[in-house]
This record gives structure tokens, sequence and C-alpha cells, in this order.
């Protein structure tokens, strides 16, 4: 495990089959307890967490740009969501119900909604620590046991959420850590006792996770990839319009699933919008992610820099143009020297046909397309295999319901973007997966119903 420095800060083992199963059984036992407590009782250890979370909301952001490289302003605001993820489901935990149904002659009907039991959760990289509260907190509020496998590339911070349940007071074992890489997630895949899979990171592995959970007949919810459009309208506020693009692609490195890396901007306003966005882009702080002034750390690792960095070549050799950015970054404090550093890129002169328009980059790389009319811009911003998120900004309130509601796009932005409210749901289309985390959707994915149906007379036989 490597920090952006490229240094190793601690070295963990991969979970085998044996712990991950002595880690199942441990949740298993442990749902036996919490399952049957009320959700008031539940609710009151999941506030405890999100108070332990947000007293210890500094330490924890530390750890996060530690583990993750994304700047320390950012970890902070992660964290921030975290513990406002646990208070919210705590608020729900204890109005979970059923409903009471009247059948004829005084029968009557009834459901109700019970936990699963022992849920997966594997996490990706670049939001370690949220993820695993967006997973976690649903799924406990509800009554379900938890095993989960961060990223083998940040494994540290979800290891001090396992701590803070403990100390709030889950049964021992009821959220668990194992540590691995694929063949880690195929021992809980496979695993007879795993009631449900949650799975957020790349199409290809949501596929294989897909497969390995149909073999068990496992529900799932899988968060996958995105190549989301930001339509920028020429009615916009443009400042805002700018400030939402940057938004769009730039935090966390560019490393987020739903930015909107495809900006199409109204021809009349091409040229005025990209150069704000070129002049705002070349003054964003890169370097050290533990300073305060910075606002783009370290990439996750060589591989991953060296992957943004050949779509860039790539998209040059296509024709694009890099009107700023896009090189590799040494920061002048020598300790930093080898760190996965680049500097934003803006690529303009992009058509829908490159390379680094249909595939995603998961880097910060935003690719500039004009367009002339509102039905062109919503064809081809639905021209592609994904369907995580999506965006307008405009003035007319009108123009900018009718353009989200002919997007097809799971999660959809006016005049804003990559806000995340824990009361919202968020998932996406096509090949971004389904299935949906916060929000009271994320209830639905977390437990089941049961329903009964009660006689009040004599049954009458057909024989």
């Amino acid at each position: 495990f490597k920090t952006c420095p490229g240094r190793v800060i601690c070295k963990l083992l991969c979970s085998g089959e044996k712990e991950v199963d002595l880690a199942v059984q441990s949740a298993k036992a442990a749902f036996k307890v919490w399952s049957q407590m009320s959700g008031m009782e539940r609710s009151r250890v999941l506030l405890e967490a999100a108070r332990i979370i947000r007293e210890q909301r500094e330490e924890i952001a530390t750890l996060e740009t530690i583990n993750n490289g994304k700047s320390i302003f950012e970890a902070r605001v992660d964290i921030d969501i975290s513990w406002q993820c646990l208070e919210y489901y705590a608020g729900l935990a204890g109005s979970l119900a059923g409903e009471h149904i009247q059948l004829p002659g005084g029968s009557f009907g009834y459901t109700r909604r019970e936990p699963l039991g022992v849920c997966v959760g594997i996490g990706a990289w670049n939001y370690p620590f949220q993820i695993a509260c967006w997973k976690s907190a649903p799924a406990l509020a509800c009554g379900n046991a938890m095993v989960f496998k961060p990223s083998p590339f940040t494994p540290v911070s979800v290891v001090r959420l396992a701590e803070i349940f403990t100390e709030a007071g889950v049964p021992k074992g009821l959220f668990n850590v194992v540590q691995g890489g694929a063949a880690t997630g195929q021992f809980l895949c496979h695993h007879p006792d795993v009631a449900k899979i949650s799975f957020t990171g790349s199409v290809p592995t949501g596929i294989k996770i897909m497969e390995m959970a149909a073999k068990g007949i496992k529900p799932i919810t899988l968060e996958l990839g995105g190549k989301s459009p930001l339509i920028i309208f020429s009615d916009c506020a443009l400042e805002n319009a700018v400030n939402g693009a940057l938004m769009a692609n730039f935090l966390t490195q560019g490393e987020v699933c739903c930015n909107g890396t495809r900006v199409f901007v109204e021809r009349k306003i091409l040229d005025v919008f990209t150069k704000e966005v070129v002049k705002r882009t070349q003054k964003i702080k890169v370097g050290d992610p533990l300073l305060e002034d910075t606002r783009m750390g370290a990439l996750i690792n060589r591989p991953h820099l060296d992957r943004v960095q050949g779509f860039i070549k790539q998209a040059k050799e296509q024709g694009a143009q890099v009107l700023c950015g896009g090189d590799l970054y040494v920061p002048d404090d020598p300790k930093l020297k080898n760190g996965y550093y680049m500097r934003p890129c803006v690529l303009g002169n992009c058509t829908d046909d490159m390379t680094c328009v249909k595939e995603e980059i998961f880097g910060p790389v935003m690719s500039i397309l004009p367009f002339d009319t509102e039905e062109e811009v919503v064809e081809r911003a639905n021209n592609t295999k994904f369907g995580l998120a999506g965006g307008v900004f405009t003035r007319d309130i009108q123009k900018a319901h009718r353009v989200v509601a002919a997007l097809k796009a799971g999660m959809c932005f006016i005049n804003n973007y990559n806000i995340s409210p824990v009361e919202l749901p968020f998932g996406g289309y096509k090949a971004s997966g389904f299935g949906r985390e916060n929000g009271r959707a994320a209830i639905e994915y977390y437990s089941q119903l049961k329903t009964v149906c009660v006689e009040m007379g004599d049954v009458e036989s057909v024989f």
C-alpha cells in the first residue's frame, strides 16, 4: 500500500478462503443478536458511531488522504458525508415497518420488512471510507450484518470504521473487514451464507460479480462506471457553469465514477466558456494533499497515472487539442518527487467518436464538445453504454426539466454537479449498474418483504 509519494506505509495480508469464512461466520452470529434488536436500539448505536466519526473528523480525514491521495480539503467533506449517512439511516431504523391489509370476513394480512442476513460490501478506492458508510449504514439499519472488502489500493480507513462500529456498541463481528483482491472477492461472492452483494467499481468486475451472484441467486447492487454528459446551454449563468464543469471533472483527481467528462457547450458560448474553463483549470493547486491550499492531490498509483497519460496521448493522435495541463507534475518538495501527480487537462476540438469521449478515463481530463440544438445534444448525450449521471446548466427551468427527463441516467443535476446528499438515491442506468444507494430507496435493497395472511373464520375447502 502506497501514499502519494510512492512510499510503502504498511503491509496487509490478503484474506484467503479460511479468513473469509471466519468473517462470514462471525457476522452470522452477530446477525442473530442485531436482527432481534428494535429499530430504536439499532438507531442509538448508529447515532453513536456517527458521533465518533464527527468527533474524530480531522484524524479520519488525514488517514483518508494518506490512504487515497486526495486533498485534505476533500477528505473532510467525505467524512462529513459519512457521518451524515449514519445519522440519516439511524433516523430511518426506528420507522421501518410493514402494513396491515383488511380482507373480507374480518380476515386480514400484514407485511413484515425483514433483514436479509450477512451482506457483502465491496468498495472502490476513490471514496474508501464514504463508500463503506454508504453500504453499511442502510444494511445495519435494516438489521443485517456486513462483511466489507475495501480495494487493495486503499485498505486502511475502512479498518478504522470497523473499530468505530465496535466502540459504538454493535455486536462483535457485525461489521467485519477482509483484505485482498479478486480472489478474496470471489470467496465472498461464492460463500453460501452470504445473502446479498453490493459492489462499487468497474464494469468488467461488475459483470463477474453478477455472474457469481447468479449461481447462488443472490440479490446484488452494482454501482459501476460512467461517461456522463454535462450540457451547458448559452442561457446559463456562465460563472456557475464553469464552476460546475470544474466540479464535474476534477474532484478526487478526476477519479469519480459519475464525473461529467463529456462537456457539451452550445456553440454560441463555446469560445468564452472554454477560455474561462482553461483559465480556472490552470489555477488549480496541485501537490501535497495534506496542505490546506492544495485542491488536487496524487492519482491512486503509477499504472493508473500511466493509463490516464495514455488516453491523453491517444486523444492528441486522434485530433483533440490539449488546451491546458495533461503533463506530469513534480512538486517542489523533494519528498514528493516520486508522487503520481499530473496537471488537470482540458481537451478541445473533440468529436463524439474519439476514444477520450467514448471511454471512461477516470482521471482529471475534461473533453469539450460543441452543439447547436437541444434535440441534437440530448441524442448525443445518450449515445453511450453508460448511464450513471448527467447535468444541465441553463436559466430556462422548463428546458432544464425537459432535458433531464430525456437523459438516460440515474442521477441528474440541474445547475450544480457532483453533490451527494445522503437523502437522495444514487445509482445508474444501462452499463452503469442497478440498485440504489442512499435515500429511502436503499432500504429496499437491504431488506425483504414477508406477507402474512390471517384467516379469522373457518377454512372453506374446494375438495
